[in-house]
């Protein structure tokens, strides 16, 4: 066995064998979502499985053995082992938030900032609070997010324009998050620091999330406020404050996620430090439980009937128990692109094109593109963050680039552009929620829209670059020094020497004094 192994050829597949396992998942998944439309399996787990077989078998045929297989995604799995016990904790996280009033709180004293010509731009600013708050998306979309919908009803304003709203505030909460899934799976895929990640990306969403709220801010100025119906608030507030203490001390336990962010502490430590915090404030605020208690809400989530069906909705979420389905979506999925990352199928596909890249803007432009397609193709978001990272991680190194300047550019499109699609997890969870196809509420999402496009043309400008060396080039085209990001010790000084090279190439700016 030993010695058949050794003599297999092993080669690249060729173009039709690196698409099967593609063509498969997407076949898969459109069944799933498009012709069965969930109605008797939901998940895209059984797709990747099946996937995962496809790309096994075309790996054999490439001359890899099994064993050979399962080592690339055992890999794969490995390097992103961080962010799969933070999302364990995540799950708690939210339970706690819920258990302090924390998230509740969010929701009543934020309906008493909305009025019809600012529900828009405040009512983004609050789905990202809520975002950064539990690090995830599908939370505030299930959650505040369920109320604005219908709150917007109430007000007049386009469900599509209130859907869009929702989406683009979700997701920036959850970008600027380290609780968040797929931060610290960017995060991990890269070899970066997770709060050297979350800094990258300011860079990026920071920008578009003030242009989508000029946006918003238009638009709300122009909404009619005669259908304007208060009481659909008023009685989420009233169920609020009839089952919460509702001391504005509640909110500070986000004030302990924001300094885990500013004190770049490690991912796990500041999620326990923010669950410890909520569980303390929730003694303190809603009543004394016992141990056993606590332990039944941070494992399976908390328990409120209020009557009042948004406000339950809203509250009936977090829990570890709950993220299982995430982790093991997350599992197949980085088993799935090491797969095919090992079988040869990613380079058959993508590593002609990465040859050709000579510039900052087209290295950026070409991971965004992969990633929007490893959304729509691997139908997940996990695959457009985990694919394409192994592919050009070795670019960027060469152009003398930051690691965190990769995993930015993953989330730019990987995360923002994967609740584009209906067929993909994002998509369908999305448009299961908000009860409309992605296709309707995407071109409101102003931030998913417009992120990835802002950060290809001020790459393409030169500007807004993170390098290996710690320097920083500005939208003013000025190169300053800051702190390096973290990275593999060997990779990181082969970064900083290409960059001196092309520094004295002239293809990179010097820091300035």
């Amino acid at each position: 066995m030993a010695n058949e192994k050794k003599t297999r050829e092993v080669r690249l597949p060729k173009i039709w064998e690196a698409l099967l396992p593609i063509v498969a998942m997407m076949a898969l998944m459109i069944y799933v979502f498009g012709i069965d439309k969930g109605e008797n399996y939901d998940g895209a787990h059984m797709p990747l499985i099946c996937s995962i077989v496809v790309a096994c078998i075309v790996g054999y045929f490439c001359g890899h053995s099994f064993s050979d297989m399962m080592a690339g995604m055992l890999e794969r799995l490995s390097a992103s082992l961080e962010a799969v016990l933070i999302l364990c904790t995540v799950g708690l996280l939210v339970s706690s938030f819920m258990m302090s009033g924390t998230i509740p709180a969010l929701i009543y004293y934020g309906l008493d900032l909305l009025t019809p010509k600012t529900f828009l731009p405040v009512g983004c600013i609050l789905c990202a609070i809520v975002g950064l708050a539990c690090g995830s998306s599908w939370t505030t979309t299930a959650t505040i997010g369920i109320a604005f919908l219908t709150i917007g009803t109430g007000l007049g304003i386009n469900p599509a324009l209130t859907a869009g709203m929702i989406i683009s505030g979700a997701y920036v909460g959850d970008k600027f998050s380290p609780l968040s899934d797929t931060t610290n799976l960017a995060a991990a895929v890269s070899n970066t620091g997770l709060f050297d990640h979350v800094t990258a990306m300011v860079s990026t969403t920071g920008p578009t999330f003030v242009i989508a709220l000029v946006l918003y801010t238009i638009l709300g100025l122009n909404v009619n406020a005669g259908g304007y119906d208060s009481s659909i608030a008023a009685g989420i507030q009233e169920a609020i404050a009839e089952n919460f203490n509702l001391n504005p001390l509640v909110l500070l336990p986000i004030i302990v996620v924001i300094v885990a962010c500013v004190l770049r502490l490690p991912g796990l430590v500041g999620v326990i430090l923010s669950v410890a915090t909520g569980v303390i404030f929730g003694l303190i605020f809603q009543g004394s439980l016992s141990l056993a208690e606590i332990f039944d809400i941070l494992h399976y989530g908390p328990w409120t009937e209020t009557g009042n069906e948004f406000v339950d909705a809203a509250l009936a979420k977090g829990g570890m128990d709950n993220q299982m389905w995430t982790i093991n979506l997350v599992l197949l999925a980085l088993a799935y692109g090491g797969a095919l990352e090992r079988c040869g199928c990613v380079e058959t596909l993508f590593g002609g094109l990465k040859h050709k890249l000579n510039s900052v803007g087209s290295l950026v432009l070409a991971t965004l593109l992969t990633s929007v397609f490893c959304d729509a193709a691997m139908c997940d978001q996990f695959l457009g963050i985990g694919v394409p990272a192994p592919l050009y991680v070795d670019k960027y190194d060469e152009m003398g680039l930051s690691r965190n300047m990769l995993s930015r550019t993953l989330e730019d499109a990987g995360t923002l552009w994967s609740p584009m699609f209906p067929w993909t997890a994002c998509g369908a969870y999305q448009m299961g929620v908000l009860g409309m196809s992605p296709f309707v509420y995407f071109p409101f999402a102003f931030v998913n829209l417009l992120n990835p496009i802002y950060a290809a043309v001020t790459a393409f400008l030169g500007r807004n670059i993170f390098w290996a060396d710690g320097a920083y080039t500005n939208l003013l085209g000025k190169t300053v020094m800051k702190k390096p990001a973290a990275a593999p010790e060997e990779a990181h000084a082969y970064a900083v020497k290409q960059l001196e090279e092309r520094r004295v190439a002239g293809k990179a700016p010097k820091a300035q004094a």
